[in-house]
C-alpha cells in the first residue's frame, strides 16, 4: 500500500508541476461548458425572411407583420418577383420566401381557402426541418384567427366559432430551454476527454522520457504501477464533475431533482472504464501524438454516436446496436435521468451494470496487454 501512495504521490506532483497540464485541467473545461452549453442550440434563430406580396390588402399585411415580430425570422426584402427572389436565394443572401397570391384576402372571404407558396433554402436539412416547423405554426396561428373572424357571421345571424384548444404539459423541461438539455451532456463529454485523453498521454510520456524502462525493472508490481498512474486521474475526474455540476447549477439553473451521490457514484465506476480504455491506448502507441490521435478518433464516433446531439431512437437499427458498446451513451443517459427526472438507482441499475461490466472487462485488457519486466 505504501508502494501505491508513493507512485499516486509522484504523480500529483508531476501533474501540478507541467504548467502545460494546469490550464487543460483546471481552466479548459469550465470555459468550453460555459461556451458550447450557450453555443450548442437545437434553436434555429435569425432567419432571413423575404416575401413577395402580390396581393397588398390588409389581411397579407397582417400575416407579414406575424413574421416580423417574432423573434426567430429577420425580414430582409420585400421582392416583386418570384425570379428575383430566387436569385438571392441562390446567392446565399436569402433564407426563406414567402409568396402571397393575387386575390388572397378575396378567396379567404370567397372560398374560405387560399394557397400560399413557401420556399426554403435547404442545404442544411435539418434547420430546413425546423425553420418550416416555424413557418407552419405562425400560419397555422395565424390561419385560426383568419377562420374565428370570417365565420362569425352565417346568413346574417352571429355564429360562435367552436374550436378544440390543447392546453400541452411539458415534464422535466417546463420552459423548453434547449441548456436544461444539453448542458448534462456537455459536462459528461468534459468529464470523458480530459480523463481518456490525460491518461493516454500520461503514460506514453514515461516512454518518451525513457522513465518507464527505469520503473519497469524496480521491484514495483503492475498492479501498484497501474493504480498509482491511473488513480489521480480517476479523483481529477470527479473534481472536474464537481465543478461542472456548480456551474450547471449556479449559472444555467440546472435543476437537480436526483440524488448528487448516485451521480458520483455512477461517475467512479464510468471513470474506471474510460480511464482503462486510456491504459489500453497507451500500451499499444510509442508517443504522445499517437496516443492523441487513437484517443480523439474514438471519442469522436463515441460523441457522435451517444444520442447527445441526434436521439439514438433516430438511428439506423444497425448503429442503434453499436451504441450498446458506447459508454458515453450510458453516462449522458443516466446523468439527465438522475438529473432532471429525479431516477433512483433501481431505475439505472441496468446501464450501471453495462458500465460496470464495461470497466472490468477494459481494465482486464489493459492489465493484461501491460507489459512489465522485472
Amino acid at each position: 500500500m505504501k508502494t501505491i501512495l508513493f507512485i499516486i504521490q509522484k504523480e500529483f506532483r508531476q501533474i501540478f508541476r507541467n504548467k502545460a497540464m494546469l490550464p487543460i485541467l483546471f481552466v479548459l473545461p469550465f470555459v468550453q461548458l460555459l461556451i458550447l452549453s450557450n453555443a450548442a442550440s437545437f434553436e434555429v434563430k435569425n432567419i432571413r425572411f423575404s416575401y413577395i406580396d402580390q396581393d397588398h390588402s390588409k389581411v397579407s399585411r397582417e400575416l407579414i407583420s406575424k413574421f416580423q415580430s417574432s423573434d426567430y425570422f429577420n425580414i430582409i426584402e420585400n421582392f416583386s418577383s418570384k425570379k428575383e427572389a430566387n436569385l438571392q436565394m441562390q446567392k446565399g443572401k436569402v433564407d426563406v420566401i414567402l409568396e402571397i397570391p393575387n386575390h388572397f384576402e378575396h378567396n379567404l372571404l370567397t372560398d374560405k381557402k387560399t394557397n400560399l407558396s413557401v420556399s426554403i433554402n435547404a442545404i442544411d436539412g435539418a434547420a430546413a426541418g425546423i425553420e418550416n416547423v416555424y413557418i407552419n405554426q405562425i400560419i397555422r396561428n395565424y390561419n385560426q384567427k383568419i377562420r374565428s373572424q370570417l365565420y362569425q357571421y352565417n346568413d346574417a345571424s352571429f355564429v360562435q366559432p367552436q374550436s378544440i384548444i390543447s392546453i400541452p404539459s411539458f415534464w422535466y423541461n417546463n420552459t423548453l430551454n434547449y441548456k436544461t438539455l444539453m448542458v448534462p451532456g456537455i459536462l459528461v463529454l468534459l468529464v470523458t476527454m480530459l480523463s481518456l485523453f490525460l491518461s493516454a498521454m500520461n503514460i506514453v510520456r514515461e516512454k518518451e522520457i525513457g522513465t518507464l524502462e527505469q520503473i519497469n525493472v524496480t521491484p514495483i508490481k503492475k498492479y501498484q504501477f497501474i493504480i498509482g498512474k491511473l488513480f489521480p486521474f480517476w479523483v481529477l475526474g470527479l473534481l472536474i464533475l464537481t465543478v461542472g455540476l456548480t456551474i450547471a447549477k449556479l449559472v444555467f439553473s440546472i435543476p437537480m431533482l436526483g440524488s448528487v451521490g448516485l451521480i458520483y457514484f455512477f461517475t467512479s465506476v464510468y471513470l474506471l472504464a474510460i480511464l482503462g480504455i486510456g491504459l489500453l491506448v497507451s500500451n499499444y502507441t510509442e508517443t504522445q501524438q499517437q496516443a492523441m490521435f487513437i484517443a480523439w478518433f474514438f471519442t469522436v464516433i463515441f460523441i457522435l454516436m451517444s444520442g447527445l446531439f441526434t436521439p439514438i431512437e433516430s438511428m439506423p437499427n444497425w448503429a442503434q446496436q453499436i451504441t450498446l458498446f458506447n459508454p458515453i451513451r450510458y453516462f449522458v443517459e443516466i446523468i439527465r435521468m438522475v438529473m432532471l427526472k429525479g431516477a433512483t438507482f433501481s431505475d439505472i441499475a441496468k446501464p450501471f451494470s453495462i458500465i460496470a461490466f464495461y470497466a472490468f472487462v477494459i481494465n482486464c485488457l489493459a492489465v493484461w496487454s501491460y507489459k512489465k519486466t522485472n
